[in-house]
């Protein structure tokens, strides 16, 4: 075994690879760039050392600088996580040229799954269902239109290199394959140095499915059971879970049948996952293997009691796996849940920043959090934004998913703009409840985008009486340390008006021995709780029922602001007589932006397709922005005039910072 190994990549998948080679008895080294200097994954490693600049190119995917803190460390072997150089032959191949072994599987295996088209054709000789379409490189987007008319639209422009969701469009029309087809190009070529573009049929109303692999040197190959990874925003999955409550035994027995042909086909060893598109009469097709750990691994782990990790590990010592096939089970139900740095509610932009505060869900049997991040780390626009995973586990589908739920309720975090509200609304979702997922899920559920109204924040009296119980003890105390003079008393009521969500709620509070009744004048509540005046996260129990909100009080006024379910809030908590004039007090209005194009997000400002003077149309094209690795196309919301180019291609953008100006309209 391994004394040492290093981990080639950052974040909360070095801090996951970390975990286990501890466990292990094995020491491990940590790389980091500039902008990682400070990172939870070299404060945890029993060693760190500098691989190069922030951006990932002169650091994280230099193999010859991998290679040097190899030997400068004495690590034996690197694991690559995944990202970066996990799936890089040639990095594979300079490891065993330097002597270090290489915690993944053999170069053939990453050349030929690597390749998209390549795979598909050993998939096709393995006797592996595949997709219809047409496997050889596509010259242009000409050829891409005669070749998607011959498909038949809709079509997947994929490119061959690469994946998690970069250089692929789906096109319903000749206009949208062209778009599609220099997009996907260009995002190939920026992602994975490789343009290549393939086209296949796409399958409407599909089910996104992976079966989990791991082989060893011995010839020993075995399935993990699958995942089900539907939801998907842009084709970035953001909830997985295990096992899938649509595959039935037949057809998983029958799915991991060809998973291990395939490992077989191509000599596979380590941990692999076989990924398959299932269509609404379970007829499953293969899309790609990907030679490496998965970020949605660990629901697998909950539900086998297996380390995949450590399982990679042994292999790649040249062990046998300990397990067989008929020792592999489902133990209960697994759910995982993608935190990103984003904001939901401006179209998914990245989030870029400090974690001012940092507080995850308490981890325990049912609940595991994998983060690479503390309060204090920053979200750089140099790598991707996840934050962290949040897994939790229960004995059937709908115990997982509400410990999910109670488990986002009770992250804390911020700085910077998350995706919890989003993720929140899709565990509250009735058609995610009833399993009744596709991979066009969001995009039918949220055809306009994210919105607030989209959170069902249920019956908003529990939170309002919450709340009021909340201002009233921070009241109490007020009134206990104002110094007043004897027999000045300040006269507290119990009776607030609290305003939440649009709507206005009167509760009297009043104290119990160790709980508190809440009353609305309909209903009659009683609250319990261990919480500490001004923790910002609130836990208690409302009629024996678990209640969490996160609240923080930004002054020393009557203004909250509250996340419940997800969705931020600002709420207030009124006397009765100050909510009767408050009602009276008039808005301000927002300044009037809408003569400029904003930067919907930081990034790089790649290109500019308009000029002062210009008359544009509604949907042009007017700047090309690049952030965490995505090109995004900003359009014109309506036709306009051009009055000024306020920033030059190769800058770095601010959130909100003027692009272009236009001139006033009659």
């Amino acid at each position: 075994m391994f004394k040492k190994i290093l981990i080639a990549n950052r974040g909360e998948i070095a801090c996951r690879v970390i975990r286990t080679a501890r466990r292990m008895g094995i020491a491990t080294v940590a790389v980091y760039s500039d902008a990682d200097r400070n990172a939870r994954h070299v404060d945890e490693a029993d060693e760190g050392i500098h691989i190069g600049a922030a951006p990932a190119a002169e650091s994280y995917l230099v193999s010859e600088r991998i290679f040097q803190a190899c030997h400068d460390t004495g690590a034996e072997a690197v694991h690559p996580g995944y990202g970066f150089l996990s799936e890089n032959s040639a990095f594979a191949t300079g490891l065993e040229a330097e002597g270090i072994a290489f915690i993944g599987p053999g170069v053939r295996a990453i050349e030929a799954m690597g390749d998209k088209i390549t795979s598909k054709h050993i998939a096709e000789e393995a006797g592996v269902n595949v997709i219809p379409g047409h496997t050889d490189v596509v010259k242009d987007a000409d050829e891409a239109v005669a070749i998607a008319e011959g498909i038949g639209y809709p079509v997947m422009i994929k490119a061959s290199a690469g994946g998690g969701g970069k250089g692929m469009r789906v096109a319903f029309d000749e206009a949208g394959c062209r778009d599609g087809f220099e997009r996907a190009t260009s995002e190939a070529v920026s992602s994975f140095g490789d343009g290549r573009i393939f086209i296949e049929k796409f399958i409407e109303q599909p089910r996104h499915i992976e079966i989990q692999v791991i082989a060893d040197a011995h010839g020993n190959v075995i399935t993990l059971n699958e995942r089900e990874c539907s939801i998907q925003r842009r084709h970035q999955k953001v909830v997985e879970e295990s096992p899938s409550l649509f595959i039935d035994p037949e057809t998983r027995d029958a799915m991991s049948a060809q998973a291990r042909a395939l490992a077989r086909a191509v000599d596979y060893r380590s941990a692999g996952t076989v990924e398959l598109i299932v269509d609404a009469q379970r007829n499953f097709y293969f899309l790609e293997m990907n030679t490496r750990l998965q970020v949605e691994h660990p629901v697998t782990e909950l539900v086998t009691g297996f380390d995949l990790v450590e399982l990679m590990i042994r292999v790649a010592a040249g062990e046998r796996l300990p397990v067989t096939q008929e020792e592999v089970g489902i133990h209960g139900w697994a759910m995982e849940s993608r935190i990103y740095a984003e904001s939901p509610f401006r179209n998914f932009l990245p989030s870029t920043g400090r974690l001012v505060k940092y507080r995850p869900p308490v981890e325990s049997e049912s609940v595991r959090v994998d983060t690479g991040v503390t309060e204090g780390s920053e979200i750089s626009m140099f790598y991707d934004p996840m934050i962290a995973k949040l897994v939790t586990w229960g004995a059937d589908r709908e115990e997982a998913i509400r410990t999910m739920q109670q488990a986002l309720d009770r992250y804390y975090i911020r700085g910077v703009d998350t995706n919890l509200p989003f993720v929140s609304a899709i565990m509250s979702h009735t058609r995610f409840q009833r399993g009744e997922l596709t991979t066009e899920f969001i995009a039918e559920e949220y055809p306009e985008g994210f919105q607030a109204n989209a959170i069902d924040l249920g019956d908003t009296e529990v939170p309002a009486a919450v709340m009021a119980c909340i201002h009233y003890r921070v009241m109490l105390r007020a009134a206990t340390i104002s110094g007043q003079m004897p027999g000045h008393g300040r006269d507290l009521g119990n009776r607030w008006v609290v305003l939440m969500g649009g709507k206005a709620h009167t509760i009297e509070v009043t104290r119990e021995q160790d709980t508190w009744r809440l009353e609305t004048g309909q209903r009659s509540f009683q609250l319990a709780d261990q919480w500490q005046l001004m923790e910002p996260v609130y836990v208690g129990r409302l009629d024996d029922e678990p209640v969490c909100l996160q609240v923080e009080r930004p002054g020393d006024g009557i203004v909250y602001r509250v996340v419940y379910r997800g969705l931020p809030m600002e709420v207030r908590v009124l006397s009765e007589s100050n909510a009767a004039h408050f009602a009276k007090m008039p808005l301000k209005a927002p300044p009037d932006m809408s003569g400029f194009l904003l930067s919907p997000m930081p990034g790089l400002l790649l290109s500019v397709a308009v000029s002062p003077g210009q008359s544009v149309k509604a949907g042009e094209v007017l700047a090309v922005i690049e952030a965490m690795k995505m090109e995004n196309a900003l359009r014109s919301e309506r036709d306009a005039v051009v009055k000024e180019v306020l920033v030059e291609p190769g800058s770095t953008l601010e959130v909100d910072q003027p692009i272009i100006a236009f001139e006033a309209q009659d």
